[in-house]
């Protein structure tokens, strides 16, 4: 169980001050030297991707609910295991901008604590309202955007997807949403669509990971009847193979291509044992939530590069 008191606002970090660079973990001209090798020779694209991290903060002994994002030992936590390993698998397509947040501790989606820990996560949202206000005044340039995001992260990217853009002027400039890792309905939004061909735009993705066969507990709960997008084939197919696949990022930095095989089921992406280095300590797991978008890298950095590129042929004076 884990050791808490109450929320209470006035013991929560600092709110950000987004117009300082250091409250944000990537900026186009503020590339941590981890991101340098998936950065390529262009320093401006044409387009943006606001990138939003999953929830790195679930140390049971630490009673705050929202994490101190001045924190050396967190921000550097949100550097090397979500901007490198999962934000770049963007930064072909797009101008990358990912801030720190206030991220809610892990305990807000565990009872008996995810009633109390419902103002956590509203704080946390709200400092990703607040980035994302600054980004388009003094940032965005009329561009047009690609929201990514992960876990916690896309909850606050689907409340953005409401707010900002679903049916609203700037629904115009959206290339895609790719909502990973939580579940995901078309009736979340008025306007705003599954994407079902690879080419697609303006409209979302979204899947959760899982081994083969297997089920979480909370499968009915929390995944069926969420949108499935398969992150190989990017269609309607239920099903694709190991030559479909572009590759995983692993911890060595290294891709793996043609190293596993989905099927789609009801709210669940199913995966095989990815053919990587250890593979036999990853035969023992049944969640993959943790490399929701590690699995697909190279098929994420392909697909949005398409997709960015359809949105500008589409958008052509």
């Amino acid at each position: 169980m884990y050791q808490t008191s109450d929320f209470n606002v006035e013991t929560a970090p600092p709110t950000p001050d987004y117009s300082l660079d250091k409250n944000w973990a990537v900026l186009p001209d503020q590339v941590p030297p981890i991101l340098e090798d998936f950065m390529d020779e262009s320093n401006t694209k044409k387009a943006d991707v606001f990138f939003i991290y999953p929830t790195l903060f679930t140390d049971n002994k630490n009673s705050s609910w929202n994490a101190d994002y001045t924190n050396t030992d967190i921000r550097n936590e949100v550097i090397e295991k979500s901007a490198a390993m999962q934000a770049s698998a963007w930064c072909k397509a797009a101008n990358l901008y990912m801030p720190f947040y206030r991220q809610a501790h892990y305990r807000i989606f565990v009872e008996p604590y995810a009633t109390q820990g419902q103002a956590a996560g509203l704080l946390a949202y709200q400092d990703v309202k607040r980035a994302f206000e600054y980004y388009l005044k003094h940032f965005n340039n009329g561009k047009p955007i690609i929201i990514a995001s992960h876990s916690q992260g896309s909850l606050h990217a689907k409340k953005l997807i409401q707010e900002f853009f679903d049916n609203k002027p700037l629904q115009t400039k959206l290339i895609a949403a790719y909502l990973v890792g939580v579940k995901i309905q078309n009736s979340m939004f008025k306007k705003i669509k599954e994407l079902k061909t690879p080419e697609a735009t303006g409209g979302f993705v979204s899947w959760n990971t899982y081994k083969k066969n297997k089920l979480p507990k909370r499968y009915e709960q929390w995944y069926k009847g969420g949108v499935t997008t398969n992150p190989i084939t990017w269609n309607e197919e239920k099903q694709s193979d190991e030559a479909q696949h572009l590759g995983v990022l692993n911890s060595d930095k290294k891709i793996y291509p043609q190293s596993l095989t989905v099927e789609v089921i009801d709210g669940m992406l199913w995966s095989s044992v990815p053919k990587i280095p250890k593979r036999f300590l990853l035969s023992f797991v049944k969640n993959y939530h943790f490399a929701d978008i590690n699995l697909f890298w190279a098929d994420i950095e392909q697909n949005a590069v398409l997709r960015t590129k359809t949105w500008f042929k589409q958008n052509s004076l």
